[in-house]
């Protein structure tokens, strides 16, 4: 099994992945579709299913369609020409990708919120289809975003997980056991087998230039988050808080008087400032999802200004042991939320960046394999209920407490020699279960829980 680390860390748009990102790279591979086929094409038309529809107008699942139609991708991403691109395509009910002439699409009409029907493959599916002059649909297609920007069409998401493309990798492990038994066997670290898989398939100098790029957006969402204020959209009125915070944790530095405690509102700000970004619809990065964007990037963010001996020179590392750790959890559970609730979310990132956290900290596989394990344990069974299917509450402080919870993993598995009564594998497994047995209204479905117990929402 091969899962790259930029398929685990995407740059992205906020503020959601699967609900986001999801439909918009969808929305491209349709295009593409398109401009593969015969036929041609006089319309566009799109519905939105279940978990996508119910919570879609919140995660403006509704605009990353339509712009993803439009030929705009997460990865270049432009604020400013998608705001305009929007209000051309709502006012002359036309849009115009690359290579396919103009087209009729009516935001209205042509996309449907379909709350009735609840496709069959995953939770968050859409179909989209292109039509003739007399409207009658000649293409279709049956996307579904199954957590983190990935997409699977019907037919790739029926093959199963196995169907896999590129050249073979030297340590192709499935399981958190092979993992460590082919670390054992080789003698190197679980970071160093993934860049061996990495450099197999991509080259040493991508992977270089790759996970710099991944760093330095992570590391500017971050600082664009602790500079920003005001309201975030989506009509909760819930006020940006990290730059507040930070503020008086930058006043307060050197002082005698600051409690030991204080370090927690370090990791909970760094977190914070990401998913406020995140919330906002500014750009993020994966880690393994939007919702859960904060965990990793603050925990790493502690590392390199809090830990004495700490060193930029150690980011791949941390990110390739991170990236092979949700690797793991995606293949064998799930990172998605509409699918196992808040578990797949925070709990994958916070066991990521507690692995992460652990070996570039000294610790050795076996003790990688047990932070990840702690972190994880503790996020099982949570649900998914944002309010009013925005991802700001309970989201932005919930990456907060999923960094204090991975470095307090990490920590734990250092103090200890990697010997521990539940594997990482047992607990992979009990999360999807968990996942399983969880009811819709707990799945990103703001049906249930916080989403229909707060007031006025």
């Amino acid at each position: 099994m091969f899962l790259s680390v930029f398929d685990m860390f995407k740059v992205g748009i906020g503020p959601s992945s699967s609900h986001t990102m999801g439909p918009m790279v969808a929305a491209a591979r349709f295009l593409d579709l398109m401009r593969a086929s015969p036929f041609a094409f006089h319309g566009l038309r799109a519905s939105l299913h279940g978990s996508l529809a119910f919570t879609g107008v919140g995660h403006a699942t509704d605009r990353a369609t339509i712009l993803g139609l439009a030929g705009f991708v997460p990865d270049t991403y432009d604020r400013e020409k998608a705001d305009l691109a929007l209000e051309e395509i709502k006012a002359k009910r036309t849009i115009h990708p690359d290579g396919l002439g103009t087209l009729s699409f009516d935001p209205a009409t042509d996309l449907i919120f379909d709350f009735d029907t609840i496709l069959e493959g995953h939770a968050n599916g859409m179909i989209l289809m292109a039509t003739d002059a007399q409207g009658d649909v000649t293409l279709r297609e049956t996307y579904y975003s199954i957590g983190g920007g990935f997409v699977m069409t019907e037919a790739e998401l029926a093959a199963g997980k196995d169907t896999e493309e590129g050249a073979p990798v030297p340590f192709p492990f499935k399981t958190a056991a092979q993992m460590l038994e082919m670390s054992t066997a080789s003698g190197r670290s679980i970071a160093e087998m993934k860049r061996s898989n990495e450099s197999a398939r991509g080259g040493v100098e991508n992977l270089k230039t790759g996970t710099r790029r991944l760093w330095q957006v992570m590391n500017d969402c971050i600082d664009r988050g602790l500079t920003s204020e005001g309201v975030l959209p989506g009509g909760l009125s819930v006020k940006r808080r990290a730059k507040g915070i930070h503020d008086k944790l930058m006043q307060e530095r050197g002082m005698n008087l600051t409690p030991p405690h204080t370090i927690n509102d370090w990791m909970s700000v760094y977190a914070m400032a990401v998913n406020e970004e995140n919330a906002a619809g500014g750009q993020v990065v994966t880690a393994p999802t939007n919702g859960a964007a904060g965990v990793l990037p603050a925990t790493l963010r502690y590392y390199l200004d809090h830990v004495p001996g700490a060193s930029e020179s150690h980011v791949e590392d941390f990110l390739l042991t991170a990236a092979a750790i949700g690797g793991l959890v995606k293949y064998n559970a799930s990172i998605s939320g509409a699918e196992a609730g808040c578990q797949a979310e925070v709990g994958s990132a916070a066991a990521m960046a507690a692995a992460g956290l652990c070996a570039v900290m000294g610790g050795t596989p076996q003790q990688v394999e047990n932070a990840a394990e702690i972190a994880l344990e503790h996020h099982l069974g949570m649900t998914c209920d944002p309010v009013k299917g925005l991802v700001q509450v309970p989201c932005i402080e919930r990456n907060g407490l999923g960094a204090i919870k991975a470095v307090s993993a990490a920590s734990l598995a250092l103090r200890g020699d990697g010997t521990h009564l539940v594997p990482l594998d047992a607990c992979i497994e009990t999360m999807r279960q968990t996942g399983a047995d969880m009811s819709e209204k707990y799945k990103e479905t703001s049906l249930g829980g916080l989403a229909v117990n707060v007031p006025n929402c």
